[in-house]
């Protein structure tokens, strides 16, 4: 029986805890009999031993934040073999989930994350505490949502090195910038529908300024291409200065605009910025989609593309995780 915890209690969260319940004859026939034994928000707890019964937990949270024990308390005394951590992304301090991290692979259980902060600030320390205990740290789900970036890169093109990474890494960007090229609308004015679509968050500065994909970049950069990179490390620039009129010099030459990170490990780049982009190019996707290029040696280029965000779309990616870890003691 593995025995499961889930840090964090928002969209992801609660969508996390929605496949498991609802997908779990499926899940299990690929690893084993499983049970969540607590879900933790911001505020407090529910914790069963014997598992809970998730709707009832989604009908409890409804109601208000959780009043059991705190999520350090539950991550340091409570038995379990995988955390689930999932909450909010801090670039700058990896806090809450860093410590949450560091705790649950000092007790020596697995950890699987959608949260960026921790691996930005701390991906090499987290790795080899890993790898020191023979855990296993899975991060899918922090840098393309339901795209299969990483599993794919160090599973299916294994043997390849990979030369670099250029991708469109944040669907909120995407969804703006497609609206002003078919549009001609402003920043401004796009940005407002976004918001009113739940497509941008009331603050939308992670978004626009290039932090969220600069934060996505430094991860692919670590894992993929072994950087030993940090976020101050990406030169940024978003997409707030950019025109209706950017868009009609960009069209008459077949090009579009979109926010491109890039990583480069022999020319040592780490960059975010609006690029010029043509127009059947496969980064030129369009909506809220992201889409990754791979340059490699041996397979050439590899275009990945997929929801970069969502509750249910993160969700996939971390069961995808899940499954990684437990598949092979069952096969």
């Amino acid at each position: 029986m593995i025995n499961i915890i889930l840090i964090g209690f928002g969209a992801v969260g609660q969508g996390v805890a929605e496949l498991l319940y609802r997908k779990k004859s499926e899940i299990e026939r690929l690893i084993g009999k499983y049970r969540v034994v607590a879900v933790c928000d911001s505020k407090g707890s529910v914790i069963d031993e014997n598992g809970l019964r998730i709707p009832d937990v989604i009908e409890r949270k409804k109601k208000g934040a959780f009043d059991g024990k705190k999520s350090i308390e539950v991550i340091e005394t409570l038995d379990y073999d995988l955390m689930i951590e999932v909450t909010t992304t801090d670039v700058h301090s990896g806090e809450p989930g860093l410590t949450h991290i560091r705790q649950a692979l000092e007790r020596g259980v697995n950890v699987v994350t959608s949260n960026k902060g921790p691996l930005v600030v701390a991906f090499s320390e987290l790795n080899r505490m890993a790898e020191k205990k023979g855990l296993r740290l899975m991060y899918e789900a922090t840098a393309g949502g339901a795209m299969p970036l990483i599993k794919l890169a160090k599973n299916d093109l294994a043997g390849n090195e990979i030369l670099f990474i250029k991708g469109v890494l944040n669907g909120t960007c995407n969804y703006i910038l497609s609206r002003m090229e078919k549009e001609r609308m402003t920043y401004s004015q796009v940005l407002v529908e976004a918001q009113e679509l739940n497509i941008a968050e009331a603050d939308p500065t992670y978004d626009v300024e290039g932090i969220d994909a600069a934060a996505k970049l430094v991860i692919l950069a670590n894992s993929l291409m072994e950087m030993d990179s940090c976020f101050r490390d990406v030169e940024i620039r978003g997409i707030t200065e950019i025109t209706p009129e950017a868009f009609e010099v960009a069209s008459t030459r077949n090009y579009t605009i979109r926010l491109i990170a890039e990583a480069n490990r022999e020319k040592r780049i780490l960059k975010v910025s609006p690029r010029l982009v043509p127009f059947h190019h496969p980064l030129a996707i369009r909506g809220t989609m992201n889409a990754a290029l791979i340059k490699t040696d041996l397979a050439g280029d590899v275009v990945v593309m997929g929801r970069g965000a969502g509750k249910y779309e993160t969700a996939s990616a971390i069961i995808s995780d899940m499954v990684e870890i437990y598949r092979k003691r069952y096969e």
